[in-house]
């Protein structure tokens, strides 16, 4: 019995140490990965036709709009206003006739000026691996420019270039560390499913017909 016991213990500090180390590993490899290739500042990234906008609910528990999605939309209207971009690709879950991330992002986009024939919509966004590939294999795009927060960004550069997509990212302003504290513990954690994901081939859930962007 006490032999039993001891081999439990060991397995689980032999899985916690394994855990540890993927979690710091994969956080590494994506932070060096990406160095150089997200910016802050409109005047400084470089010119691409279009920005990828990572969706997001609109609303949190509470009914108050989620901040991740309004610094989201502010970022994509000044990159756009910023002629950084040409058109604007948004991204997101659609996953049931109640929930629609795309269209309520386009709304508010159109809300704060940009054209609608600007902006196109991938309603299978279901996860980051899913929209980036798909930005690709659907859409066409071979160079993009990804717009979410810098943790966001970071991850889905590192699928892209994984994927032979050249992509920059424009940072979204950040939330403050209680706001987002649950999001960041789920990105370490992220972090380490999209290796995962990478090395055994995972496929986007849908791919479907091309669509054009012009």
């Amino acid at each position: 019995m006490k032999k039993l016991f001891k081999r439990s213990i060991k397995t689980l500090l032999l899985l916690g140490i394994i855990a540890v180390v993927s979690i710091f590993t994969a956080d590494y490899l994506v932070k060096s990965k990406t160095e150089g290739k997200i910016f802050t500042s409109t005047k400084d990234i470089p010119k691409n036709r279009v920005g990828l906008l990572l969706g997001t609910s609109k609303y949190v528990l509470s009914g108050n709009v989620n901040l991740y999605y309004r610094y989201r939309i502010n970022a994509a209207v000044e990159l756009f206003k910023a002629k950084k971009i040409d058109y604007i690709l948004v991204s997101g879950d659609n996953g049931s006739k109640t929930y629609d991330e795309p269209t309520a992002i386009k709304d508010d986009l159109i809300k704060r000026g940009i054209p609608a024939n600007k902006i196109f919509l991938d309603y299978a966004g279901f996860r980051t691996l899913d929209s980036v590939i798909r930005s690709r294999e659907i859409f066409g795009q071979k160079s993009i420019t990804v717009i979410s927060q810098e943790f966001h960004n970071q991850r889905a550069i590192y699928i892209a270039l994984s994927n032979d997509i050249n992509a920059i990212g424009y940072n979204a302003k950040d939330v403050n560390r209680n706001y987002g504290f649950k999001t960041r513990i789920r990105e370490k954690l992220a972090r380490v499913k999209m290796f995962i994901d990478i090395i055994i081939g995972k496929e986007p859930k849908f791919l479907g017909d091309k669509i054009t962007i012009e």
